[in-house]
């Protein structure tokens, strides 16, 4: 995982910093975005103009295909100041194949990992104040590639913008959240874009979602399009169960993204010797697992939180309620040593920290 060409990269650092003005003890997740900011062009296919500037706007015509017709993805990785001083970034070869087959999808260039690797770190290392030192702190990374062709033509653009932002995220408290079973609207289906991190999954959800918290719920627990009769997400993020002591979770298909998260906690799992099940998921399987007192642990999973505990769902206007999340919780365990591995207080056995 360590870069092969030497890219090279024009750098403008900023001449005000904004860093003094941001209250790091009480952050709010996206809020504040770092210095800098990497961009990059494709043109006549190729990527060119690999430049490391102050953060600020970009300017675009009206006519931008990417405004029109939906053509942009993005990723979501995080940096880490570990208790050894020096800084990681999680995970970024399984973030660069997942940026890639999302670009596949949406008829968009893919990223050479060295471009990948080299951007993300030499961005990182100019804004490495910005990452909090305080417990559980971070620095979100955000890369996005979207369309620049200047047409109304529904066609695939022959020019892209690659650009990558940061921004400085706190400890992530999230409270066990209340859930509404979605059987009528969908996040995606098989067949679509469901898979990818392209913008247009995340705009369809508002509206369910927007109906779902003026009705006092935290967020949505997806099912499929065809029936509405099997689990697919969590809100924005892969869901899973504890059910007879067993880790469930429903299976990849292209209508559920393959979380990093995700794949991490699963890896935990079998690691620790949890038995783990990738599989469909039934509703009528929740109903009656909380009947029986079978399922005892619902979280999603998300680069944001890591694990995010789910305390209720509601189905079919039933509100089952979770027991209380404690320290022998089986989502506890795999978040503690999630953490300990980032951090390099546990040993990364999986090599999934890119350190520098």
């Amino acid at each position: 995982m360590i870069a092969e060409e030497k890219i090279n990269i024009n750098i403008k650092k900023s001449q005000n910093s904004r860093i003094k003005e941001i209250d790091f003890s009480n952050l709010v997740f996206g809020k504040h975005l770092s210095d800098h900011m990497f961009v990059s062009d494709w043109e006549k296919g190729k990527w060119s103009n690999m430049a490391i500037v102050p953060y600020g706007q970009i300017s675009f015509c009206p006519s931008m295909v990417s405004l029109h017709y939906g053509q942009m993805i993005f990723e979501g990785m995080k940096a880490f100041k570990r208790s050894d001083g020096k800084i990681c970034i999680f995970r970024p070869q399984k973030h660069h194949d997942r940026l890639n087959k999302s670009l596949e999808r949406m008829c968009m260039p893919s990223v050479p990992f060295d471009l990948f690797i080299q951007s993300l770190q030499s961005l990182v290392e100019i804004d490495k104040a910005w990452i909090p030192s305080l417990e559980g702190g971070s620095l979100y990374i955000r890369p996005l590639i979207f369309a620049t062709d200047e047409k109304l033509g529904v066609s695939i653009s022959n020019t892209y913008k690659f650009v990558v932002i940061t921004s400085p995220s706190g400890k992530y408290f999230s409270k066990p959240s209340r859930l509404k079973l979605e059987s009528h609207f969908t996040r995606t289906a098989e067949g679509g874009p469901g898979f990818a991190k392209c913008a247009g999954n995340y705009g369809g959800a508002l509206y369910p979602t927007k109906i779902a918290t003026q009705e006092g719920f935290d967020q949505l627990l997806w099912t499929d399009h065809k029936e509405h009769k099997y689990i697919d997400e969590v809100g924005m993020m892969n869901v899973m169960f504890v059910i007879n002591g067993k880790l469930i979770t429903p299976m990849l298909s292209s209508a559920i993204l393959d979380g990093i998260t995700r794949d991490s906690i699963l890896t935990l799992a079998k690691h620790l010797g949890i038995q783990v099940e990738e599989r469909k998921v039934s509703v009528d399987e929740l109903v009656k697992g909380f009947s029986s007192n079978t399922l005892t642990e619902a979280f999603g999973t998300g680069t944001a939180a890591v694990v995010s505990p789910i305390a209720e769902i509601s189905i079919s206007g039933v509100n089952y309620k979770l027991p209380p999340i404690i320290e022998s919780s089986i989502q506890t365990q795999l978040q503690n040593k999630l953490i300990k591995i980032i951090r390099g207080d546990d040993s990364d056995s999986f090599n999934w920290n890119y350190i520098f």
